[in-house]
């Protein structure tokens, strides 16, 4: 396929995240980041984790974007007394039969919204990295595929930390990305103010796309192509969070861990996502910048002396690709 084959494919391919946008932009006021997010996860078929207090409309995104799909939908509360058994499914004995059947559990859904995760032990929030690496649920001796697409989206509130579990290193590098949800504009809450309070909001989109528009195109974004410039300029970025002092002597003792090669992969693949909903069949190091926080925010361990000084990863991502060179 030429160039301007794949460009005019991707013209073709795109229009169903437009009529998203729209569709789900008749409940949700603003958050036009977290859109695009939400549209790049299910686009690249990666888990997001989003960050935000309270009331930020997370969870309504979530149900916008599952109502915007032909797609199933599942919420689960995160407690301290949540079982495995109660996402996953359990083994279920029949007296009358002598045997045992598989019960499957709420997470044979489309699209998983586990909200406030960091409330439940690590035993359950474990039960889920199965089902986000291998799209896959085991149950006795067999394993259950999970249906296409499949999309955790994880909330969690960064200010109340009482009665929390934090999530391991392990389950936050399987997140494509960590979204970080802030406060709406004055304007924007107004709108929310008119639309919203009243005792019958609405909460409903229309189907607007299906699950075979979105598997063609993420058949497109792998084809997106990124030129060697770009794909070395990935992976010094991503050495760079190794090895900070490189470019940023006091960053020698802020970072006590970098990305892992999660990182580059997924910078690589949301940069290609990022281009196809611009239209584009090829990738800039804009795009790469532009997702770069985003792919590295939970991937990157900070020091003592850092959190001392305040200093969080985005400070830290900030002053990298400001220091590394563009190609």
């Amino acid at each position: 396929m030429t160039s301007e084959e794949l460009q005019q494919e991707i013209a073709e391919s795109s229009g169903w995240i437009q009529q998203v946008k729209d569709e789900m932009a008749q409940i949700l006021v603003g958050q036009q980041r977290l859109v695009d997010r939400l549209l790049i996860g299910l686009l690249c078929n990666g888990h997001i984790l989003l960050e935000g207090v309270p009331g930020l409309a997370k969870t309504l995104a979530v149900k916008a974007l599952s109502g915007s799909l032909h797609a199933t939908f599942a919420r689960f509360q995160f407690t301290p007394d949540l079982l495995p058994a109660d996402l996953v499914g359990t083994m279920v004995y029949h007296p009358q039969e002598t045997k045992f059947e598989p019960k499957l559990g709420p997470i044979f859904n489309n699209l998983i919204l586990a909200d406030e995760i960091n409330r439940a032990p690590a035993k359950v929030q474990s039960a889920l990295l199965e089902a986000m690496q291998e799209r896959q649920v085991t149950l006795g001796d067999r394993s259950y595929q999970l249906p296409e697409p499949f999309l955790v989206l994880a909330t969690q509130n960064p200010i109340d930390q009482e009665g929390t579990y934090q999530l391991p290193e392990a389950q936050l590098d399987r997140f494509l990305l960590k979204v970080t949800v802030g406060y709406p504009t004055r304007d924007e809450e107004l709108v929310i103010l008119d639309r919203m309070a009243t005792s019958t909001p609405a909460y409903k989109t229309k189907t607007v796309a299906s699950p075979e528009q979105v598997a063609a195109s993420r058949h497109l974004v792998n084809s997106v192509y990124i030129d060697p410039a770009v794909r070395k300029y990935i992976v010094q970025l991503i050495h760079t969070t190794r090895f900070p002092s490189l470019v940023d002597a006091p960053l020698k003792n802020m970072v006590r861990a970098g990305a892992s090669p999660r990182g580059t992969i997924n910078l690589a693949l949301t940069a290609r996502a990022l281009a196809f909903m611009h239209g584009r069949s090829f990738v800039t190091p804009q795009d790469v910048k532009d997702m770069a926080p985003d792919v590295l925010r939970h991937r990157i361990l900070l020091t003592y002396e850092a959190e001392a000084e305040e200093m969080t990863t985005d400070d830290v991502i900030e002053r990298i690709v400001s220091k590394v060179p563009v190609p």
